[in-house]
């Protein structure tokens, strides 16, 4: 929960902030789980979700540009992703970033994405190879190799 988070809301605190309001309302809402066995999807949408309210949110915060770090320092002890994916992730619109890390990091198959984001599974793989694309065009423009 915290990796997936953390790609939406870019910082520590705030993705920490997402896990605990992904705690804070799956034990509010447990009874609307229909299926046990999908606990694990549920859990991933809840944070998703949650990771995109924060950043809506955020949205009203101007951000600190990252070349005026070394004025402030930067704190880097605690980063999971790499600087250069987590900008390259930065270029997928919110649907493909989504089904990027669910397929990537949680090893979700299409017909799986497809349940968790109630989309059709061909939706889902169009929607991935999209941001491959973009992705693949991205590092090439960065001239950053595979």
């Amino acid at each position: 929960m915290y990796r997936t988070a953390y790609v939406y809301v870019k910082n520590k605190d705030d993705a920490l902030d997402v896990v605990q309001e992904v705690a804070y309302r799956s034990f509010k809402k447990i009874h609307t789980l229909k299926e046990p066995k999908y606990f694990k999807t549920w859990l991933m949408r809840i944070t998703i979700n949650c990771a995109t309210d924060a950043v809506r949110k955020n949205k009203k915060v101007v951000q600190l540009k990252p070349e005026y770090e070394k004025f402030i320092g930067a704190d880097h002890e605690d980063i999971p992703l790499s600087i250069t994916l987590q900008q390259l992730i930065d270029v997928l619109e919110e649907n493909e970033k989504s089904i990027v890390l669910l397929r990537f990091y949680h090893n979700l198959t299409f017909k799986e994405i497809a349940k968790q984001l109630e989309i059709p599974p061909g939706t889902a793989k169009s929607i991935l190879y999209r941001a491959l694309r973009k992705l693949r065009k991205q590092l090439k423009e960065a001239d950053v190799h595979e």
